[in-house]
């Protein structure tokens, strides 16, 4: 007879399910069932089942990124199936369903479910207004509480409720698109991480067990470190790792070892020697491929062309031949939904401007799916400007991401070890941050956010909530995990939002943030979603008549005209001078907006050299190191 067994389960079960496994169990082969989402005893009614079934309770049915960010590990791109993660059909036959014909509203479902009895929280749910899909999933997580298995939520009250915000990817495009300069989000936009593992295999000079790296802030005290560092600060806080390393070399040699004393303290500390001289060339690897990256894609490259309009600048970027056709695509993307309401906009001219450059056939796919007649689209093959307007334009958001002018902020900090040089490259701020920043202050207006109905919600649970746990259908970025991060380091350092004192003192301390979403994107799989999820919508997707501006609404405020020429009468408010748009994409950083056009040039060609010189510097530095 063959041995006993340990049947393991990921999610909920039911009774009537762990009653057909006992049954089928005739031999009495399993010793032991542990059910990672539900616990359910052996007493009166349910003799029938297997008394030598343990049940215990595990939720993990997700991946924990950090301390602050999961993702449900799902990949919304049916078309490009991955070895390493599940793909599957996340949009029906619009953007606002989930697929019918996929499991995944059901793997949302049970993945928000895991998450909430892992922490075991009874949240107060709300949800973005415009995201049907967003609702749906509110909607039938209050009723698992409330009907379907109410035992499992029965957990010790709280002063105040837990607040589940479900958010949808479609209300902010622009944060997956933007080219990032922190090191997490940095190495998943060059390099694409996967569970936690990075490859180098296609980077040059790389050894045989570096090809596939682990990037764990658990596991990895440098990494946990510099996370959320940008490029400049990296260089430095590299460089004074390897110095480390170096003196622990240094101190280790066998020279050192002249007494027994000597050879003990040797042998106890030589694994964690090891370890440190592993992990120093594991990112010694990492930002070596991430700056020769860098340079051959042209990611420092800044315009430093004047030009007399927004137009002109997008354009003069878009026909630059250094700049790849994948940023050129993005660029059109971001200047399309900034002024798609505009009267004057010239995202006709742009669209065109692509047709004339170097695009892949799979760009071009991406662009003009097979199944479009080509009759239909003569003239426009860059459909994908047209398709992201009518998947996320300003007729699909309920916020206006452009409104306040300060979508992105300049902001300079610093390049740790270049004398004189400040990092001249726009920092932006993802519109989650705004929205946490207004849920804190109890300005999250319930009519853009409602609550699901029949929560009973009290003018108490309606407060200020002190756990938060937002999920984001379509995804996340590393981008947002970081402003969550920050939120959360500022509020346990005791500091609230500034400017804000509630009756307990600042605003926010003690409050603790949890971001979860589908998947977390960067501007590839984002594009690859989008593109995937196209042939499943109607042809009127790729229609012309997302570029045609209409009457925009009361709460947006109409942006700069991007005319070179007089703006029409009445056609918009210009803004005031301090106000400007700024894109930072990769190989590009325009300002597009404002009278703040040309800030960005002074000190580029500095900051450039500057930091190229770091890079050398630390290269030079491990190059001087023997690594074991």
């Amino acid at each position: 007879m063959a041995g006993t067994g340990c049947v393991n389960f990921t999610n909920v079960l039911n009774k009537s399910q762990i009653e057909r496994l006992a049954e089928a169990d005739e031999h009495e082969l399993v010793r032991e069932v542990q059910v990672r989402l539900a616990s359910f005893a052996v007493g009166p009614g349910t003799s029938q089942i297997n008394p030598l079934f343990c049940l215990q309770e595990y939720f993990c049915d997700y991946s924990p990124l950090t301390s602050s960010h999961f993702s449900l590990s799902l990949l919304p791109t049916p078309l490009h199936p991955s070895p390493t993660q599940r793909a599957i059909a996340l949009y029906g036959d619009s953007p606002s369903t989930f697929s019918p014909t996929s499991p995944a509203f059901a793997r949302h479902l049970e993945g928000l479910t895991a998450v909430l009895l892992s922490l075991k929280k009874r949240p107060i749910i709300r949800y973005e207004r415009m995201s049907p899909m967003a609702r749906r999933l509110g909607q039938e997580l209050v009723y698992q509480m409330n009907t379907g298995q109410p035992e499992l939520w029965d957990f010790r009250k709280t002063a105040t409720a837990p607040l589940l915000l479900i958010l949808d990817r479609r209300n902010d495009p622009v944060t997956p698109l933007l080219a990032q300069w922190t090191y997490q989000a940095m190495v998943h936009e060059l390099l694409g991480i996967t569970n936690g593992r990075v490859s180098l295999a296609e980077a040059p000079d790389v050894r045989e067990e570096l090809k596939e790296i682990v990037l764990s802030p658990d596991q990895d005290p440098f990494f946990a470190k510099t996370l959320y560092d940008n490029f400049g600060d990296l260089g430095a806080h590299l460089s004074s790792y390897v110095s480390h390393y170096s003196t622990r070399s240094a101190s280790s040699q066998a020279s050192k070892i002249e007494t027994v004393a000597d050879m003990k303290r040797f042998i106890d500390e030589y694994p964690e020697f090891r370890k440190l001289g592993s992990n120093v060339s594991k990112h010694v690897a990492l930002v070596g491929e991430l700056s020769r990256l860098v340079n051959v894609r042209h990611l420092l490259q800044v315009s430093d062309r004047p030009s007399r309009s927004p137009a002109q600048a997008v354009q003069t970027a878009i026909s630059s031949p250094e700049i790849p056709p994948e940023a050129k695509l993005r660029l059109a993307i971001l200047y399309a939904l900034r002024y798609q309401k505009l009267p004057q906009n010239h995202i006709a001219g742009v669209v065109d401007l692509l047709k004339q450059q170097n695009v892949p056939e799979a760009e071009v796919r991406l662009l003009c799916p097979s199944r479009w007649r080509t009759a239909e689209l003569t003239g426009m093959r860059e459909q994908m400007v047209h398709i992201m307007l009518n998947f996320a334009g300003a007729d699909q958001r309920q916020d206006d991401l452009f409104a306040n002018e300060n979508f992105f902020s300049r902001g300079k900090s610093a390049l740790k070890g270049l004398k004189g040089v400040e990092n001249v490259y726009t920092q932006h701020t993802p519109h989650l941050a705004e929205t946490i920043d207004l849920l804190l202050r109890g300005r999250l207006k319930e009519s853009s956010y409602p609550y699901i109905d029949g929560q009973n919600v009290s003018p108490q649970g309606m407060s200020r909530p002190q756990d938060i746990i937002i999920f984001i259908v379509g995804g996340t970025t590393y981008e947002e995990a970081k402003a969550v991060a920050q939120f959360n380091a500022q509020f346990a350092a005791g500091q609230g939002l500034a400017g804000s004192l509630g009756p307990a003192g600042p605003v926010g301390v003690g409050t603790t943030i949890l971001l979860g979403g589908t998947c977390v994107h960067n501007s590839k799989s984002f594009l690859t979603m989008v593109r995937d999820a196209s042939f499943s919508f109607p042809s009127s997707f790729s229609s012309v008549q997302a570029l045609r501006p209409s009457t925009p609404s009361s709460s947006s405020t109409t942006p700069t005209p991007p005319s070179s020429g007089p703006p029409a009468p009445s056609a918009a408010v210009s803004p005031p001078p301090q106000q400007n748009f700024a894109l930072n994409l990769g190989p590009i950083s325009l300002n597009v907006g404002g009278q703040a056009g040309n800030t960005l040039e002074a000190g580029v060609d500095a900051a450039r050299d500057g930091l190229r010189d770091v890079l050398a510097k630390v290269r030079n530095r491990v190059d001087g190191v023997r690594l074991p």
